[in-house]
Order: structure tokens, then C-alpha cells, then sequence
């Protein structure tokens, strides 16, 4: 870890950003400085009760009948989520959740879930945000290391309980009868039951919300989010157009950071956010864009690829003309599905990229992917980026690969574990290496982990990705390194066909080498239907290198 105090330059540039990003959200509507009550207003129930329950407080004094969220039960206002979740934190007050303490929340995209976060905001205490793809031991594990005092899951997770002890409370925020629950089971529909809906007095301390990062391999570590400042917001608004007061599908799981960062925001401005049928369906987020005419869509990159792999002929059928942005972040978004997406959807795709622990670093317009194809854009207002050598030297030049560090108001401040990034002059690594251009736009080259030496020649598996999912017959490409006895480690390609795919191994790489170095094409190229991915849709690169190959 390097650090070193904060300099003049560095105080005279925080003061900018922040008058910076307080134009950026007077631009936007979020500030009126001719109400700076209300801006106080705001700002004090954030700093009292978090900024998620923070924000639906002052959505439903600004304009509680509007609608809120809408899921398979049908719409709820801000007012009415404002008062549910009142009832729910004093049903689970009476059942023995207390301030301080920590809550486990398991659950997909619906009130259940929104109820719980707003509950545990208001309540004080601190909601682990679980992933909904947890297998028992990766359950058990993140349980007992944040010393979860109680659960709220959806009915559908109720086998992973055996993981844990047994004297663990939980509650079911979402009951499918398929399910077979026992009637005498609590749910928050029994706890809130009875109890007043009127506002609480804050927590002596506020609670917060520890998001996990992806979990590609072992158990995920907890990233907190105890204090977000409101000006910070003004990131993702500076680069995305998101829109005030109209629709937007919610694609994305909001228990993770990309679904969580806009779900928020979408309520801060006031729009109405539907969810899916509780799990991702490509057609039925056509259809959804449709009937409400949305004006915004929030994914991760896989979805996307999905919704336009249906084909012309699905595509046609639905009315998406309304779109005026696709969000899209969780992973890189190759050339193809930038240049796909503008087909299909017009110019309309924002691409923000970031981390769990970094949040954001930079932001790509439409007009960014179609002047550099394959870029991750631009640091927005109140985002320092910078690129360091392996001696951690700072690189001033274009086109020259360094390891990414970034600073932003919304960087974690450490693992729950009490591990921590790297920092170099207050700046966190992202994990990711990559390189700015001559006009300034950051390119993502890799993961600094999924690094290849092949022969003594260092290969990032994305740039050859990319290259194979511009093909017309790939889907989609994944390329790993596996153990060589000449090389150390040879290219291993995994390539999802489309349908004029003609199978051929030697053709693809035949199709590497005319366009990369001979170093850079896979000696095994294997087709396989569907790559493997975790809940929010990250590639498990290590499922690809369990895979029984014949060979």
C-alpha cells in the first residue's frame, strides 16, 4: 500500500468535483437551490436512516402517489413502500431484530426484496445482500463470517437453511406454493400485519448494506456500503441520460452492485421501475419495454446478448422504439454486441464500467463505442483514473498497458474480513489492466489474474474473445489457459456456435491467426452450447477448466 497526504491540488479538485456534481444533479432535477430545504431534508434522512431508505423517504414526501415499483402482485407507490416498510421494521423489532444487528437477505427482484432493504435501512441494522446462486457451503461461509443474526429469503432458497444453525430466525419475503411452506413459517406480509405505518424515529446509529463481489471462485468477500455521499450520484448521471419521471425495466438483480447503484437512483428521480417475473427472460424484457413503453433498461452485458439473440423475427415483434437508454455494466461488451446493440435498438447504449469495490471508473456514451469500438469511455465528474506500471510508476503515455487504479466518493473502504485492494496515491486498484488511447478513452484489456503465459508471450484472454465474437456465427467466446508440457500454458478457446456455424475448429483458427499474433491463437478449440455463469452473469472461467476434455 503507497499513500501520502492530500495535497493542495488534490483539496482545490475535490472542491470542483463537488460543485461539479452538485450542477450535474441541479441539471438533472435531484437539487433546486431555490429549495435547499428540500435538498436538507434529503440529505438528513440519508445521513439518519442510509441512502437506499434515504432517498424513497424523500420520493414519497415529493410525491407519494406515483408509482414506485410494479412486479407480478402489481404497483406499489412511494408512499406505500414508505409505509410498508415502517410496519415491516416494527414487525421485526418485535421479533427480535434489533438495531445493530445483522440480517441476511436472499431474495430476487421484487416488494420482498425493496420492503426488507427499506426495513433494514430504517430499523439501523446491516442487510448482507446474498447471492441468489449461493450453493450451501458458499451460503454457510458469508453467514458465519458477517455473523448474520437472522434471514429473509424468498421460499425457493429454503434448502440452503440446513447450511446453517438452527436457532438462526427467518423470515420469507416471497411464498410460492410450489414450495410446500409450512403455514406457521413468518413472513413479512404476517409481520407487518397490524403494525403502524407511521414514520419511525432514526436508529441511535445507521445500519448500512454489505454487497458481495462476484464470486467467480471460493466464497465472495463483503464489500460494506455504510455512507454514500448524495453528490455522488452525480456519476452515474454526468455520462447517462437516465430519465425523470418515466419507466424503466429493471433487468438486473439488485442485490448486487449495477442492479442496486440504478435501482436507487431510479427512485431518486422518480420513475417507475418494473421488475421481471423474478427471473430473467429475454422475450418477456421485450415484452415488458413494450407494454410500458420504457424509456430505460437496466442489464448486465449476458442479458443483453440474449435479448438480441432471439432474432429478427422475435425482435420484430415488440415495440422498442421508446428506449432512450440501455445501462449496461457487470462486464466488458465486446464490439459486436456494441455495434449489434445500435442495430437493433438505435444509439441508446451505455456502458458503465466499474467493481464491486472501485464502483465507478468510466462511462461509455454510444458515441464512445462507435468512434472506439471495444472502449469502457471516459471518467465521469468526481472520478480520478490512473494506470501504474508493475513498479507501480505512473504511465503518461497512450496505447501503453498499465494496471488500473480509481478513486470515487463511492469506493469501499475495506473487505468485511479486514482485507483490502491495493492502493497507490489514494487510488484503489480495480483488479483489470488496460490502457487509455490518444483521445483519452480507457480500453479494459484484462483481468490481471486471467493473464497467459504461452511460450513466454503474456496473452489477455478478451482481446482474443472479442475477435471471435465479431464473427457472425459465434454467440459468444470464452478463452482460458490450460496446462502445456512445451508452453507452460496453452490457449484454450470455448466458442457457443450461432446457427451457420459450420463447426470448424481449424477454420476458427485459422481466423485467429489472420488477425493476431500466431502466439494469440488457441490450440484447442472447443463449441459448446452455453458458457458457464454465475448469478449475476460472470463467466466462471474455473467451470470451463474442471470441463472433461477429449482431446
Amino acid at each position: 500500500m503507497i499513500g501520502s497526504l492530500p495535497s493542495p491540488q488534490d483539496s482545490l479538485r475535490k472542491v470542483g468535483d463537488l460543485a461539479k456534481g452538485a450542477n450535474v444533479l441541479w441539471q438533472r432535477g435531484l437539487f433546486n437551490p431555490l429549495r435547499p430545504d428540500e435538498a436538507l431534508r434529503s440529505i438528513v434522512n440519508v445521513s439518519k436512516f442510509g441512502p437506499f431508505a434515504g432517498v424513497v423517504m424523500h420520493a414519497a414526501h415529493r410525491d407519494g402517489a406515483a408509482p414506485a415499483i410494479e412486479d407480478e402482485r402489481g404497483t406499489l407507490t412511494y408512499a406505500q413502500i414508505d409505509g410498508q416498510s415502517n410496519a415491516l421494521a416494527r414487525g421485526l423489532a418485535a421479533n427480535g431484530v434489533k438495531p445493530g444487528s445483522v440480517v441476511a437477505l436472499l431474495a430476487r427482484d421484487h416488494r420482498g426484496m425493496v420492503l426488507s432493504l427499506l426495513a433494514g435501512g430504517k430499523l439501523g441494522v446491516r442487510v448482507v445482500l446474498m447471492n441468489t446462486g449461493f450453493a450451501k457451503p458458499q451460503f454457510a461461509d458469508v453467514a458465519k463470517r458477517e455473523k448474520v443474526a437472522a434471514v429473509l429469503l424468498d421460499s425457493e432458497f429454503m434448502d440452503l437453511l440446513d447450511a446453517i444453525p438452527h436457532d438462526i430466525p427467518r423470515i420469507l419475503t416471497w411464498v410460492d406454493e410450489k414450495d410446500n411452506v409450512d403455514p406457521k413459517t413468518l413472513t413479512i406480509d404476517g409481520l407487518m400485519r397490524g403494525q403502524s405505518t407511521a414514520r419511525l424515529d432514526p436508529p441511535a446509529k445507521p445500519g448500512g448494506m454489505v454487497i458481495l463481489t462476484s464470486g467467480t471462485t471460493g466464497t465472495p468477500k463483503g464489500a460494506p456500503r455504510d455512507k454514500v455521499s448524495p453528490l455522488a450520484s452525480a456519476q452515474f448521471l454526468d455520462r447517462v441520460p437516465l430519465p425523470r419521471g418515466e419507466t424503466i425495466i429493471m433487468a438486473a438483480p439488485i442485490f448486487h452492485g449495477t442492479g442496486l447503484s440504478q435501482f436507487t437512483l431510479s427512485l431518486a428521480l422518480g420513475n417507475k421501475v418494473v421488475f421481471q417475473q423474478r427471473k430473467f427472460d429475454p422475450e418477456q424484457t421485450l415484452a415488458n419495454i413494450a407494454k410500458h413503453r420504457a424509456t430505460a433498461l437496466v442489464v448486465v452485458p449476458t442479458m443483453l446478448q440474449r435479448m438480441i439473440d432471439v432474432g429478427p423475427d422475435v425482435l420484430k415483434k415488440y415495440d422498442t422504439s421508446s428506449l432512450k437508454v440501455i445501462f449496461a455494466a457487470g462486464s466488458s461488451i465486446s464490439p459486436d454486441l456494441s455495434k449489434r446493440t445500435e442495430e437493433t435498438f438505435g444509439p441508446v447504449l451505455y456502458n458503465l464500467y466499474g467493481s464491486t469495490e472501485v464502483a465507478v471508473v468510466t462511462v461509455a456514451t454510444p458515441e464512445d463505442m462507435r468512434k472506439a469500438p471495444g472502449t469502457v469511455g471516459r471518467p465521469p465528474v468526481g472520478v480520478r483514473v490512473e494506470l501504474y506500471d508493475e513498479n507501480r510508476k505512473k504511465i503518461t503515455k497512450p496505447d501503453e498497458v498499465g494496471t488500473i487504479f480509481a478513486s470515487s466518493g463511492l469506493s469501499f473502504t475495506g473487505y468485511t474480513d479486514g482485507r483490502h485492494k491495493e492502493i497507490v496515491d489514494g487510488m484503489l486498484s480495480s483488479g483489470d489492466v488496460g490502457h487509455f488511447d490518444s483521445d483519452g478513452l480507457l480500453f479494459v484489456d484484462g483481468r490481471d489474474d486471467d493473464m497467459i503465459v504461452s511460450g513466454g508471450e503474456n496473452v489477455f484472454p478478451l482481446e482474443v474473445e472479442n475477435l471471435l465474437a465479431d464473427r457472425s456465427d459465434v454467440h459468444e467466446a470464452a478463452v482460458i489457459g490450460v496446462d502445456d508440457r512445451d508452453f507452460g500454458k496453452r490457449l484454450r478457446a470455448f466458442v457457443v456456435p450461432g446457427p451457420d456455424s459450420k463447426r470448424d475448429e481449424q477454420e476458427i483458427k485459422d481466423y485467429v491467426k489472420s488477425n493476431l499474433a500466431r502466439y494469440k491463437v488457441p490450440r484447442d478449440v472447443i463449441f459448446v452450447d452455453e458458457l458457464p455463469r454465475n448469478a449475476t452473469e460472470k463467466l466462471l472461467r474455473n467451470k470451463l477448466a474442471e470441463m472433461d476434455i477429449d482431446k
